[in-house]
């Protein structure tokens, strides 16, 4: 212990290791379990097509020799899915003020309650209309969370756990995919077709936890700095590090607070040349980790899997498998992403994807052509299973976590709420127009859309290799300093930027 550092009570590192904990949690088991695998996985449950899409159910029944590839394009269907995408884009711009002038916690107090009004308006649903206004609540839920909870564990942790800590936030993700994947493979086992309702209305338990939580959490010390409450920041900041001794971050602070004050406009501010570096990556990190494809694989897997032959059950439990390697493969990220850093693993990553979607879109195509029909044996069906769970390893260690973590810490208080919101809004966007267009996407391109995604993945890992400097370890009130470094971004950032890094705080 340094002179003059007093440490606070024992207890303190496990009030700050459980209060980061426990608001990942809360956020993105919600996340994910609700507003994703349960809301699509429903969609191969044949008492849910009946009920509210009779005409997709009736194609689902024909005989194998209709195409495999367009037996799901439905408008209504894909409408009901992807209306919480651009409900949660839309919200995030609001959310964006609010975070602003309110503070982390009420915005993720407010996307709780109204994600709970969601999942009950979707779990008693009676119509079409009544299940697509649930999503879109659900979705302005998504919106508000999005924006406020990614914000929330950067300001919170300390520089050496933050890749840690925010990577829990993704194993919360892959913990709610298997969740959702278990739910509906039994409820869909219940006699009289209501457990459609069973898997929608569980969303509302996590909404709770979430609201609730959200009521006993302090706000950040960058936060409360904005706000002009300065003794409040300097007690939470000690508190979060258990020490007395923050005196160089609280400073690195207060200055970025004063700097985010001086801006009127931080929308303006962020599209200054100064910025453009993250700008691009506020746009293009979202963007491109909604173009690998996962959300054909997570978001359609029952879907996907009854196109290429696995019956109804067969599908859920497929989605399970992959929800299974999803968890455990996001440890992989938690284990390493503080000691390799987040350019190795998004490089091998994509790597990985590459040749899995190319081999996948292979299988597929050797069997189904560009006809859309054949029987598969369960070997092959296995084999295009296992390469599936491939694919998704490499996301779940690589550009799952790191597309919301490196976004969240790259951007100084005086843009972040502006910044963070364009984040949410990409990702939001592109998770639209794909949830849109997927099933229309299969219906013509057939295989070759695997190959679309592995093309993508290409150019993504080239952007990485290129253009994004390597961020762990660095404070995120000096990480402007990266740029200057930088071979390209340097031209933008002017002078004096490039100096060498210095960490003034590592508790």
């Amino acid at each position: 212990m340094r002179p003059g550092q007093m440490r606070l009570p024992w207890y303190s590192s496990m009030i700050r290791s459980t209060m980061l904990l426990f608001i990942t949690l809360t956020t993105f088991y919600r996340k994910e379990w609700a507003f994703s695998q349960v809301g699509r996985g429903v969609t191969s449950m044949d008492s849910f097509l009946i009920k509210f899409f009779p005409s997709v159910y009736a194609k689902e029944k024909e005989m194998v020799e209709t195409n495999q590839y367009c037996k799901f394009d439905s408008e209504l269907l894909t409408l009901f899915t992807s209306s919480l995408y651009l409900a949660a884009l839309i919200a995030s711009l609001f959310a964006s003020v609010i975070t602003r002038k309110f503070g982390r916690r009420i915005t993720m107090l407010g996307g709780g309650v109204i994600f709970l009004v969601g999942a009950i308006l979707n779990g008693a649903a009676a119509d079409v209309a009544m299940l697509i206004i649930g999503r879109i609540l659900l979705g302005i839920g998504v919106g508000f969370s999005n924006q406020a909870v990614p914000l929330y564990l950067s300001e919170m942790a300390p520089a050496r756990m933050r890749g840690m800590l925010n990577i829990s936030f993704q194993l919360m993700i892959t913990v709610g995919i298997l969740a959702a994947n278990l739910i509906n493979y039994f409820t869909d086992k219940i006699a009289g077709g209501w457990g459609w309702r069973v898997s929608l209305g569980l969303a509302a338990v996590p909404a709770v936890i979430m609201a609730g939580g959200s009521l006993f959490l302090p706000d950040t010390p960058n936060s409360l700095l904005s706000r002009g409450k300065e003794n409040e920041a300097r007690a939470m900041l000690r508190r979060i590090r258990g020490t007395d001794d923050v005196g160089p971050e609280y400073d690195d602070l207060v200055a970025a607070s004063e700097a985010s004050k001086a801006i009127e406009n931080p929308w303006r501010t962020l599209l200054e040349r100064r910025y453009r570096p993250q700008l691009v990556m506020s746009v293009l990190i979202p963007t491109l980790q909604q173009l690998t494809g996962i959300n054909v694989v997570m978001f359609y897997a029952p879907v996907l899997f009854k196109t290429i032959g696995f019956g109804g059950t067969a599908s859920l439990m497929s989605a399970v498998i992959t929800g299974l390697v999803n968890m455990f493969a996001t440890f992989v990220s938690i284990a390493t992403v503080d000691r390799l850093g987040r350019r190795k693993l998004l490089l091998q990553g994509g790597v990985q994807m590459i040749f899995a979607q190319f081999i996948l879109g292979t299988l597929i195509a050797v069997k189904f052509g560009t006809a859309g029909v054949a029987n598969i044996s369960r070997g092959y069906a296995i084999v295009v299973v296992l390469c599936i769970c491939v694919f998704v390893s490499a996301f779940a260690w690589s550009w799952g976590p790191l597309g919301w973590l490196v976004p969240s810490e790259i951007f100084p208080l005086e843009i972040r709420s502006a910044a963070q919101s364009v984040v949410v809004v990409f990702n939001m966007a592109f998770t639209f127009i794909i949830a849109q267009i997927f099933l229309m996407m299969l219906c013509h391109l057939k295989f070759g859309l695997f190959y679309f995604f592995g093309a993508m993945e290409l150019i993504m890992t080239g952007f990485v290799f290129f253009f994004l400097p390597e961020t762990k370890g660095i404070p995120i009130e000096e990480m402007d300093r990266i740029w200057g470094k930088h071979w390209y971004w340097r031209r933008f950032v002017g002078a004096g930027a490039g100096g060498k890094v210095e960490i003034t705080s590592t508790v």
